[in-house]
């Protein structure tokens, strides 16, 4: 897509020296649940339905991000990234199974299931939070003038990672489409929570870290929310959630 290719950065951001007032997101969630789907995917419809609703669960961070695989079977999705695509297959390797397909849930980057199954979701976010390593870094945001600072609070002294990236993803949290062919041809779906683009905003060694960016690098292409997220790994090796906080741009 045109436009986005800059967003997928390797270089941190330069480390805020003065820190911004926190506005904590909904504190502690428990998972990150990233969909993999496609408008041109007829099995997706339900599992969409049901991230929106996991949306409206402050203790769950809930992304959509569309792949562009199906994009030859009749309907190019609209919103597809081929980045996403590259990150479900990343998820994949990882794990070993070579599991790729829509809808695909992905819970706290560790363990996949049907999209459409909000029981699965449910027993993924149950399993994935037994341990206490995953989900256990308190993160925040706060939006001061015309910047949007990222604060990740340091490891605890039994903790299993202490280090990862830091990613922001521009979020638009409702997108109606109107499908004119392929398998969904004639309906208007909407996608909730879409990630628009996202960006490296540095590295967490487990210490304390605060990193600052202008919002105008963030709220375009009908972006209303922002998603931060700590995750053990790399972009091409991501391992699992750290830790992660929502807030609204508006």
């Amino acid at each position: 897509m045109a436009g986005k290719t800059s967003w997928w950065s390797g270089a941190a951001v330069g480390v805020c020296a003065i820190i911004a007032i926190i506005r904590p997101a909904d504190a502690n969630p428990r998972a990150v649940v990233e969909l993999f789907t496609s408008q041109g995917c007829s099995s997706c419809p339900p599992a969409d339905k049901v991230l929106g609703e996991l949306a409206q669960d402050p203790s769950v961070i809930a992304m959509s991000m569309p792949i562009d695989y199906w994009d030859y079977l009749g309907w190019k999705d609209t919103l597809a990234d081929s980045r996403f695509s590259a990150r479900q297959r990343a998820y994949s390797r990882m794990r070993g199974d070579r599991e790729v397909y829509t809808p695909q849930a992905v819970v706290n980057g560790a363990v996949h299931v049907i999209g459409s199954d909000r029981e699965a979701i449910e027993g993924a976010i149950d399993d994935t939070t037994h341990g206490g390593a995953v989900m256990s870094v308190p993160v925040s945001m706060a939006i001061q003038g015309h910047e949007l600072t990222v604060s990740v609070a340091a490891a605890n002294e039994q903790a299993l990672h202490k280090h990862g990236e830091v990613w922001l993803c521009s979020i638009s949290k409702a997108v109606p489409i109107s499908i004119s062919r392929g398998e969904n041809s004639g309906h208007e779906l909407t996608y909730y929570n879409v990630v628009r683009n996202l960006l490296k905003v540095g590295d967490w060694n487990g210490m304390p870290g605060h990193w600052s960016v202008p919002i105008d690098k963030i709220a375009h292409d009908g972006v209303d929310g922002a998603v931060v997220y700590v995750q053990d790994g790399t972009r091409d090796r991501p391992g699992p959630m750290l830790g992660a906080a929502f807030t609204e741009l508006h």
